[in-house]
């Protein structure tokens, strides 16, 4: 029996010893990697979760993506009913052809009172010489009344010649200046016609616009998050369709103690344990240093003038990159370890 006790008391004996041993090996090894590194679990890995929303309303004809799948660049999300727009479209079409129509008319126009000014000079020239030589006849007559060789009739008959060549001479030139003021009316019209082509020009483009906003594609390449539309369903202008999630854009945010942070700075190497595998250290780098503490970016900063201060550690925000590129399988919003060598 006492043999017995003494294989109890020794085998007890090696268990405690082998306990103690174990105990300050892990013990050392704590203070060894606590005096060597700075560490925080207060740290998740973040990435760009952006809403796809839309850009003209319109009832859902047909969705093409499911829950929480891999879409790439341009991948076709969903397709709006796009009946209205393409009416919207035909329309800005006809206008712009109705207007450019109109402008050939004009131009046709301005080219026919240009033409006619020719006219008008020609016959200017020729009532000109008609007016000069009623003017002669005129001076003839009247001579010839005073050495009264002529009658008193004859020389009102001349008289009346030469006011009808002048009134013709006075009219030709008076249609001359209403075609240059015609002409001029013409042209300020085809400037104008000009401008509002180019405002239906302006319409038809923002037409075909929003008829391409009818067909939704995907931004970049990456995750989509939760499917809550359906087909037939009604949506407006800004609505969220769905978010997308770029996978290839991952980083940790780790909130460390503002007394941890004096020896830190950008480009350091950190040792990245994720909960979801803590078989596995991944390996990043500081890449900034937020400048202020995280409760100084919340809604509601605390005012600590108020009278009834507790002071508490603050919690500096650092962002940190993977320095590795088999990240695929570590999800935003997963709760990491970041050991940071000192």
């Amino acid at each position: 029996m006492n043999t017995n006790r003494k294989k109890f008391n020794i085998l007890f004996n090696i268990v405690v010893i082998a306990i103690i041993a174990v105990t300050v090996i892990f013990f050392a090894r704590y203070i060894i990697h606590a005096r060597n590194y700075e560490e925080t679990n207060d740290a998740q890995v973040e990435s760009y979760i952006n809403p796809v929303s839309a850009r003209t309303s319109g009832f859902i004809n047909s969705i093409r993506f499911e829950e929480h799948q891999l879409v790439k660049k341009g991948d076709t999300l969903l397709i709006i009913d796009s009946r209205e727009n393409l009416t919207k479209v035909a329309q800005a079409e006809a206008e712009l052809e109705n207007a450019k129509a109109q402008l050939l008319v004009l131009e046709a126009s301005i080219q026919t009172a240009k033409t006619g000014t020719a006219v008008n000079k020609n016959m200017i020239y020729t009532a000109k010489a008609r007016l000069i030589q009623k003017e002669q006849d005129l001076k003839r007559y009247k001579n010839l009344l005073n050495e009264e060789a002529a009658t008193g009739q004859e020389f009102e008959q001349v008289k009346a010649n030469y006011d009808v060549a002048s009134g013709e001479f006075n009219a030709t030139e008076n249609n001359l200046k209403t075609t240059y003021s015609k002409i001029q009316e013409l042209e300020a019209s085809h400037a104008l016609l000009q401008s509002r082509i180019k405002e239906q020009q302006a319409s038809l483009d923002y037409a075909k616009i929003n008829l391409g906003y009818t067909v939704i594609t995907a931004p970049y390449s990456g995750r989509l998050g939760r499917k809550t539309i359906q087909e037939g369903q009604q949506i407006q202008i800004g609505q969220t369709l769905v978010s997308i999630i770029n996978e290839n854009l991952k980083w940790i945010t780790a909130n460390f103690k503002e007394t941890q942070i004096h020896n830190m700075k950008a480009g350091q190497a950190v040792d990245i344990t994720v909960d979801g595998y803590e078989d596995e250290v991944f390996h990043g780098e500081i890449e900034a240093i937020a400048g202020s503490t995280g409760s100084k970016f919340s809604l509601l900063p605390a005012d600590n003038s108020t009278g009834n201060f507790v002071k508490i550690i603050q919690r500096i925000p650092v962002k940190i990159k993977f320095t590795q590129s088999n990240t695929e399988n570590i999800k935003a919003g997963m709760n990491v370890i970041v050991s940071v060598k000192k």
